[in-house]
């Protein structure tokens, strides 16, 4: 019989990878948090057009990438690929937008058919934040501050990234200069490229293909075609981040390519993750509510790669928090089970372990990394009374083991391990 395997791109959390993964989801909502964000949850899956309106038709994403499929009732459905998407969209069918500002943040797993490689893998996992009805340049250097205040209580070292990609007018200038430009390389462009020189020029600068690049690094900079109100929106940003001492470095060729991005862009990248070293992005994308059949509402946000950020945690160690076991010497685990419930209801964490031979029980307690044994045998049943053993102590020390009354254990040990 074939053994069975999971999905190629995809994998199981199990062990120190389970850990830190709830140790990041921890980290990140509680942060959040404390910057008014509010928990969302949308479905794994929607209507494919909620993709293709928000991500767009020439974008890999729609173009290669999505998980899609008809149902039995004949719907076009699509495992999502991305986070904002769904949020827009639980947005204007929930009727929200006259309740702005809105500021939601969200987890879990993302799907894209792409080639798995270290930190990439076709079932991903993302948090991400969505900050809707503010148009104030400040309220980017809010969501970049809680993205710089997540990495670090993370322990994560990230440059961030930073530039601006203009107002409406600021890109429909910049558009027709890349055109001139990259039309006299026509021929020389990738496949994707030369469709998206006519759809979409500012796609290409995001191209992964190494003679696209190439030609891209001498196409021209936004930055010679952004309005006045579009060079005071990006100096404002700057000066609220410099405000808060966070260190940005500026990259003009990072860029949003969907027509309804706006102004900032930014990436947290990570020098030790290699090739794939964007560990966070995103930016302010104004247009995007309106354009999925809304209202004119701006929004700034970002999403976060869980498995990268999880990758260069791998040599931190994430034990797992079992302080006091329980050994039953006997038939007695209902004791063991009423005396568990008691210290669980305080907030403690314990395990009755089922092993019949205390010797056995005893490994099994150091392989869990246990401080306290509670011992409960016939002896300790009949004088209502339990030993505890502190593992933590050497063989020879007095208070390895002692005899407390079954009445005073939960406030003996609550007390030392406070």
């Amino acid at each position: 019989m074939t053994k069975l395997q999971p999905v190629r791109g995809t994998r199981d959390f199990l062990g120190d990878v389970a850990r830190c993964i709830q140790h990041i989801q921890d980290t990140t909502f509680s942060t959040a948090q404390k910057f008014g964000f509010e928990r969302i949850d949308t479905p794994i899956f929607e209507y494919t057009g909620v993709f293709k309106r928000a991500v767009g038709e020439t974008s890999d994403i729609v173009g290669k990438e999505m998980y899609t499929f008809q149902d039995r009732g004949g719907e076009e459905i699509t495992l999502r690929p991305e986070g904002t998407a769904p949020v827009v969209r639980a947005v204007l069918s929930n009727s929200l937008t006259q309740q702005l500002p809105l500021k939601y943040c969200y987890y879990g797993p993302m799907f894209r058919y792409e080639r798995p490689q270290r930190g990439r893998y076709r079932q991903l996992h993302q948090f991400g934040v969505e900050f809707f009805g503010v148009d104030n340049p400040y309220a980017d250097v809010e969501v970049l501050d809680l993205a710089q205040q997540i990495l670090e209580r993370l322990g994560i070292n990230a440059t961030l990234h930073l530039n601006t990609i203009g107002d409406p007018q600021s890109r429909d200038a910049y558009r027709v200069a890349l055109i001139e430009y990259f039309s006299k390389y026509r021929s020389e462009l990738s496949q994707d490229s030369q469709l998206r020189l006519d759809k979409n020029p500012m796609r290409i600068l995001d191209s992964k293909d190494a003679n696209d690049q190439r030609i891209a690094a001498e196409a021209p900079k936004i930055s010679a075609y952004l309005t006045a109100s579009a060079t005071q929106f990006f100096e404002n940003v700057r000066q609220g981040l410099e405000a808060i001492n966070i260190k940005y470095t500026l990259d003009p060729t990072l860029v949003r390519g969907l027509d309804y991005y706006t102004h900032t862009a930014f990436e947290f990248k990570s020098n030790d993750l290699g090739a794939q070293d964007a560990v966070l992005g995103g930016g302010r994308y104004d247009g995007l509510v309106q354009h999925m059949g809304g209202p004119a509402i701006p929004a700034v946000g970002w999403g976060m790669g869980i498995d990268r950020i999880a990758l260069l945690l791998e040599n931190k160690v994430f034990a797992k928090p079992i302080p006091i076991v329980f050994i039953v010497i006997g038939e007695y685990f209902s004791t063991a089970l009423q005396l568990a419930k008691t210290f669980r209801e305080k907030g403690k964490i314990c395990e009755i372990l089922y092993k019949t031979n205390p010797g056995k029980a005893f490994k099994e307690a150091d392989k869990l990394g246990a401080r306290f044994a509670i011992i409960i045998g016939e002896e300790e049943v009949k004088t209502h009374t339990v030993k505890v053993k502190d593992l933590s102590l050497p063989i020879d020390h007095l208070q390895k083991e002692r005899t407390v009354k079954m009445t005073e254990i939960l406030k003996v040990l609550c007390e030392e391990l406070a």
